[in-house]
């Protein structure tokens, strides 16, 4: 589970609770209609800007938020260069019975081991990798377009707010309630967007920018064991993927 995401989204709401609570009664923040314009609208128009299987899936990609744990990049080029060192010594069939922590690497390692050529392995790696990045996009998108119509819901909400104030300006009594569901509106409509859309669209184009890296490094891992290159080589090649501070530590240990 990602803790930044959990305590940064807890953390958030919790002070803008926080404020409410400390400033007056809870309940003057809570309004019907005013959630019925922002969250009823905001998802209807959204989704009037996707397909429906996109939408409904916006849900589970959103999960990756919060659930996806990345490959550690040091990790899978220590199991690379094991790997490469099994199949120096016992070849590509030394290594169907090994165990591979990541499910990328697993399915291509049996794409080696069934004897396929090096394009065929990277051709039906790199498609799985993009689909991959694709969903991930699909999912980015869907949340960037909550984060745009969050708030232009809240601005339609406060303009019907302000016409139902300006209609009932013989009657003071109606005054508060519609000046309640004008600014509430605004309210929602920026929170929803900046306090959960963004920030998830965001989040989940860093896990695309991760899972991209640590898959083009499998890739490459793969087809150089397939090519029988020397571990040591593999190793100074896929250190590439490392920051330069991790990639100074490798050789300072070496």
């Amino acid at each position: 589970m990602d803790l930044a995401t959990l305590i940064g989204l807890i953390g958030a709401f919790g002070i803008v609770l926080t404020s409410i609570m400390l400033g007056g009664s809870a309940g003057t923040f809570v309004n019907t209609p005013s959630l019925l314009v922002v969250l009823g609208g905001t998802v209807l128009v959204t989704m009037m800007k996707f397909s429906l299987g996109k939408f409904a899936g916006a849900a589970s990609i959103a999960v990756k938020a919060f659930l996806y744990k990345p490959s550690n990049p040091e990790e899978l080029i220590e199991e690379s260069v094991e790997l490469a060192k099994a199949a120096r010594q016992g070849g590509l069939l030394a290594l169907e019975d090994r165990e591979i922590s990541d499910d990328f690497m697993k399915t291509g390692l049996g794409l080696l081991i069934d004897g396929h050529p090096a394009d065929t392995v990277r051709s039906m790696l790199q498609k799985d990798l993009n689909e991959t990045l694709k969903r991930h996009s699909d999912g980015q998108d869907i949340f960037k377009a909550i984060g745009d119509v969050g708030p232009a819901m809240g601005m339609i909400g406060t303009l019907i707010g302000l016409v139902q104030m300006l209609s009932n300006m013989d009657d003071p009594k109606q005054i508060g309630p519609a000046m309640a569901v004008a600014l509430l509106t605004t309210l929602y409509g920026a929170i929803l967007a900046n306090m959960f859309a963004l920030p998830i669209a965001d989040k989940l184009a860093v896990r695309s920018r991760e899972e991209n890296t640590s898959k083009t490094l499998i890739i490459d891992a793969l087809l150089s064991i397939q090519g029988g290159q020397n571990p040591r080589i593999i190793a100074a090649m896929l250190e590439a993927y490392l920051p330069r501070s991790k990639r100074a530590e490798e050789e300072s240990e070496a």
